[in-house]
């Protein structure tokens, strides 16, 4: 009798005591007083004698959600503006959340996959010095590609990694080929917007391609890049060790996002500005790639071209659970909704939010060729037209021409910026021409 007469209170909209509501939402009074505390659902009504905290029976539903999100994980902060949204806003504030949970769990997983394959070389090592071997054996890192004839792996799959990088020799092991790299880089403003706010740079050191966005995107992808430099000169020594150069990749995260960050802050809205980021560091052995947003790096080995990064884009992410198809994700509305980018501060969708980049050691061989550009390039032109350009290319100043070419003749819409690096056997430094030299 109890149960139906709460039951017929909650149908004539009554308010309801908390203990009342508490059954009623299926929550703890404690959980619904901690929920008051920080906004999240309030009471219909708090009598000012005793403090008695009343509800609408009807704000139930709403105590739900705060609860569903708080069980996927989702910070209390952020659970406030989902609570305020609409519900198809809300939704998409959901998705872009847990696809971008998804992106970090898939870049923690490529990370222990490496370092499992790093250490079990290691103690292979390590045996066969104790046994008198001598003999060695190496994996390469995560996010690579995987197969024959262009066939190409989704970047951060399980089993992604090279079968090519796998097969190669330990970097700087008996027997290593000297390698250096030849690199050109080239950005172009397009024929649809007023302003360049992509920035590229081949060095010595250092490959790397920034989209900026918003106010003070220009800034922001400069500012990513300047930032780099300095450790692109502290990586730049061929003996450094792989756990050496990721320690040297977590500190470079730290340094460029402070940078962007400060970049930004003048803006009057800077929570608004970023930039996203794909940039390589050369060693003289090994590659440290550091990615975040929607900008792409390519491999082109063997006559297949390999895209070995994720976007971190909402359409990427749908197409990642099977909800749309890549022809539809290229005329999707949401498809410059950005999950991770550098920039001022975290914001709901539909701006880019704040994480940190992804970070992956790649070994190269000679012969590879490197593409990394915006999405003012990979956008309008398609997977076949790039390997074809990059595949015709003589050099890569020749190539980074051409791929800007293909991008204005496609309607230049967007800012392109593009970089093409080859891995050569050679002695000395590597040779960079172009822009951004």
């Amino acid at each position: 009798m109890e149960r139906e007469g709460r039951a017929v209170g909650a149908a004539s909209g009554e308010l309801v005591t908390i203990g009342e509501f508490s059954r009623l939402s299926r929550l703890s009074a404690k959980a619904l007083r901690r929920y008051d505390e920080l906004g999240l659902l309030r009471p219909a009504l708090v009598d000012p004698v005793n403090g008695y905290r009343y509800y609408d029976p009807a704000q139930a539903e709403r105590a739900r959600l705060v609860a569903w999100l708080r069980r996927i994980g989702m910070p209390l902060s952020r659970i406030g503006r989902v609570v305020a949204l609409d519900a198809g806003a809300a939704a998409v504030e959901i998705r872009a959340y847990w696809a971008r949970v998804e992106a970090d769990t898939a870049a923690r997983r490529d990370l222990a996959m490496y370092l499992v394959d790093h250490l079990a070389a290691e103690g292979r090592a390590m045996a066969a010095i104790a046994d008198g071997t001598g003999s060695t054996g190496g994996r390469g890192a995560p996010g690579g590609a995987r197969g024959a004839g262009g066939t190409a792996v989704r970047p951060g799959s399980p089993g992604g990694r090279s079968e090519a990088d796998r097969a190669g020799a330990a970097p700087g092991g008996p027997g290593a080929v000297p390698l250096v790299i030849r690199c050109a880089a080239l950005t172009d403003m397009g024929a649809v917007r007023t302003e360049n706010q992509d920035a590229a740079f081949a060095g010595r050191r250092l490959l790397a391609v920034a989209d900026g966005f918003g106010e003070r995107g220009a800034e922001a992808s400069a500012a990513a890049i300047e930032a780099l430099k300095p450790s692109a000169r502290g990586v730049g020594e061929s003996g450094l060790s792989a756990a050496d150069l990721l320690n040297a990749l977590e500190d470079t995260v730290d340094s460029v996002s402070r940078a962007v960050r400060e970049a930004v802050a003048p803006g009057a809205d800077p929570d608004g500005s970023g930039t996203t980021l794909t940039a390589m560091l050369w060693t003289g052995s090994r590659l440290g790639l550091v990615h975040i947003g929607d900008s792409r790096a390519y491999l082109l080995r063997g006559g297949g071209l390999y895209r070995i990064t994720h976007d971190h884009s909402l359409v990427q992410a749908m197409i990642d659970d099977g909800s749309l198809s890549p022809e539809e994700a290229a005329s999707h509305p949401e498809r410059a909704l950005l999950l991770k980018a550098l920039g001022g501060a975290e914001r709901s969708a539909p701006t880019a939010v704040v994480a940190r980049p992804d970070i992956r050691l790649r070994e190269v061989r000679a012969g590879d060729r490197y593409l990394l550009c915006s999405d003012g390039l990979s956008a309008v032109v398609d997977e076949a037209g790039l390997r074809g350009a990059v595949i015709a290319a003589e050099t890569p100043e020749d190539a980074v021409r051409r791929l800007v070419g293909l991008a204005d003749e496609a309607g230049g819409p967007d800012n392109v910026a593009c970089v093409v690096a080859d891995v050569v056997a050679g002695d000395g430094d590597a040779e960079v021409v172009g822009a951004g030299a």
